[in-house]
């Protein structure tokens, strides 16, 4: 069973998402509270490899209220967990340039948190007012055939 905390609705809207890999996360003590509450944003974060293993960067998970004043740090950069070979497969799609990974969604998946991170290349201006125009045409269409014309 799957409960969907938070969705990155900008990451469709400003980038083509190439590839999609499911994560664990690693979290600490009361951050995994914190993200069940949905006190959690994907506003401006990313993640990059570095030495075989992957790290989400800028996800801002609000401490948890009731925990001790001791807790981590909201935007620290955060373990994401992967098979060896999706990571080195991650490598070689990212060494191809002009791609980046973002994550998509946060999720609770059988009491575990997890994050969809998706390969992505922003959309060139071309591409976006080309699929600005194919929307409203459709939209035109779908109001010409309501109305019976």
């Amino acid at each position: 069973m799957e409960r969907v905390i938070v969705v990155n609705k900008k990451a469709e809207h400003d980038f083509e998402i190439l590839h999609r890999w499911e994560a664990g996360i690693v979290l600490k003590g009361s951050e995994v509270k914190s993200v069940k509450q949905g006190k959690v944003s994907l506003a401006d974060s990313f993640a990059r490899v570095e030495n075989g293993e992957v790290y989400l960067y800028h996800l801002n998970i609000s401490p948890y209220q009731p925990s001790s004043p001791f807790s981590p740090s909201p935007t620290r950069k955060r373990k994401l967990l992967l098979k060896k070979k999706e990571i080195k497969r991650m490598e070689g799609k990212l060494s191809q340039g002009g791609l980046t990974l973002i994550p998509l969604r946060i999720y609770v998946k059988n009491g575990w948190v997890k994050v969809e991170i998706g390969l992505a290349r922003a959309w060139r201006k071309y591409e976006k007012k080309e699929k600005i125009k194919k929307r409203e045409l459709e939209r035109e269409i779908s109001r010409a055939l309501k109305r019976g014309i």
